[in-house]
């Protein structure tokens, strides 16, 4: 019994070793607007926008310049760089992912002795990779947690300030538009009665419980690409 079940589960760890695992208990439907998790998962897609365009810049500029002086022998030296540093940013994305995600992945295996060990290293290649294609994922990441974290939340607790309007502006309420047509006829829209202000919150406040499931489904992507690309 003892042979039979030992394979199995040597098999079944390393599978889990190589593909690393998420340690985030992911929190309710009803919870997930005011769970940590989350804003460390919005906290992840911010900071990634800085770091994507510091790899980004980094992984094209020494690739780049690396392919360009092949000519002259010196474009080695530079990929071996880049396939180094681009090695570090990698464990530094782990890291984060760590951190913010919950996800645990195993570094990849050290690369091989040698210039042409170094060159040849897969792991490397790959996170110059990751840092390339990510680029303009994290920028769309990054513009809709915004969008939708700030609007949502704005338009939620609007019944907190619908008053300024009128007392700061003379204006009945909020005023959606006002404008006069070549005709001469005058429109305007104000959301001023409390069934109105009601559902603006309303609307509101389904834009903030649909933003976590939206910050998941966008760091399932981070996930996937770490993993496959970060990853032993």
């Amino acid at each position: 019994m003892t042979s039979t079940t030992l394979p199995y589960l040597s098999g079944h760890t390393a599978t889990t070793a190589h593909a690393g695992h998420d340690t985030t208990r992911r929190p309710s439907f009803w919870r997930a607007p005011f769970s940590v998790t989350t804003y460390r998962e919005v906290g992840h897609t911010l900071t990634s926008l800085p770091v994507a365009v510091a790899g980004f810049a980094f992984s094209v500029t020494m690739f780049a310049l690396g392919v360009g002086t092949l000519v002259v022998w010196l474009g080695l030296p530079v990929l071996v760089a880049a396939l180094t540093g681009a090695r570090a940013l990698g464990g530094a994305e782990r890291g984060r992912a760590r951190s913010l995600l919950g996800l645990d992945v195993p570094a990849p295996d050290a690369p091989g002795e040698g210039l042409r060990g170094r060159l040849t290293d897969a792991a490397g290649w790959k996170a110059l990779l990751f840092h390339t294609v990510m680029f303009p994922w994290r920028v769309l990441s990054f513009t809709l947690s915004v969008t939708f974290l700030a609007t949502g939340w704005a338009v939620a607790l609007f019944p907190t300030y619908s008053w300024v309007f009128h007392r700061y502006l003379d204006w009945p309420g909020y005023r959606l538009y006002d404008f006069t047509t070549d005709a001469g006829v005058h429109h305007a829209y104000y959301i001023e009665s409390p069934a109105q202000i009601a559902a603006v919150s309303a609307i509101g406040f389904v834009l903030v419980f649909l933003t976590p499931q939206l910050v998941r489904g966008l760091t399932n992507v981070d996930r996937a690409a770490i993993r496959s690309l970060l990853s032993r």
